[in-house]
């Protein structure tokens, strides 16, 4: 491991709930259903700085759209050069990079044991061509990871609308559209919404250390407070869907 790695490791702990959540249900299925021989390839979609496959003992190919002028460039979205070069030198387990429009995939069908696309599809226009390209990629016996914001609690629309969000999905909507695509579709919600969200959310700094102290804190509450929410549509920030092959 990298000692960018390590750091992260270290600090996993006291990062957001929904960092955690997603970072501890990758790791189970990777354990329960990995290969019996050989090495895990995962294909992270929209994983241009992706967090929550770092120091797994995969291998793992970071797709993410080119970055462009406007909206993408605003936010921070999509790859670069300079991005790429950066992502190398940090992580270990990072077999491949492709700069790639999922819905305009090129790549071989049954080329990934799984896939993980972690709040992206609510960026998409056409959902329904990404979910199913993404399928096609994904080995028979795989599975696919999904977050998104919880569309039956948290709504795109009004003052707090995200300018590059297209869509919010309720649980229907979600279960729906990836039922065409998988065997079989487990949707659930997660991570309580609340102050100790918003706060565990504000960035850590050695400048504020009253605030980073706060987040740290507020993130080991929430966390808690995340555990059994399965099937709470209320007060719920994200949807959590696999799909498996």
């Amino acid at each position: 491991m990298t000692h960018y790695e390590w750091f992260r490791w270290i600090t996993f702990p006291i990062m957001p709930a929904h960092l955690q959540t997603v970072r501890r249900d990758i790791r189970k299925l990777i354990n329960t259903r990995g290969k019996k021989e050989g090495v895990l390839s995962i294909l992270d979609v929209g994983g241009r700085k992706s967090p929550y496959t770092i120091g797994l003992k995969t291998d793992i190919t970071l797709l993410d759209v080119p970055q462009e002028e406007g909206t993408r460039e605003a936010l921070n979205l999509g790859f670069t050069k300079d991005i790429l070069s950066t992502i190398q030198q940090k992580r270990s387990n990072i077999k491949d990079l492709i700069i790639q429009d999922m819905t305009n995939s090129t790549l071989n069908d049954n080329s990934y044991d799984a896939v993980v696309c972690i709040e992206v599809i609510e960026h998409v226009f056409e959902d329904a061509l990404f979910v199913e390209n993404i399928s096609k990629v994904i080995n028979k016996g795989g599975w696919a990871y999904f977050t998104t914001p919880n569309g039956d609690y948290i709504k795109n629309e009004g003052a707090d609308k995200n300018p590059d969000h297209i869509r919010h999905y309720t649980k229907v909507q979600l279960q729906t559209l990836l039922e065409k695509y998988f065997d079989r579709v487990d949707v659930h919600y997660g991570v309580k919404t609340g102050k100790y969200r918003v706060q565990g959310l504000k960035s850590y700094s050695l400048k504020n250390p009253i605030r980073t102290l706060l987040s740290i804190f507020s993130n080991i509450i929430n966390n808690f407070q995340s555990k059994g929410v399965e099937n709470n549509s209320q007060k719920t920030a994200h949807l959590i869907a696999i799909g498996y092959k």
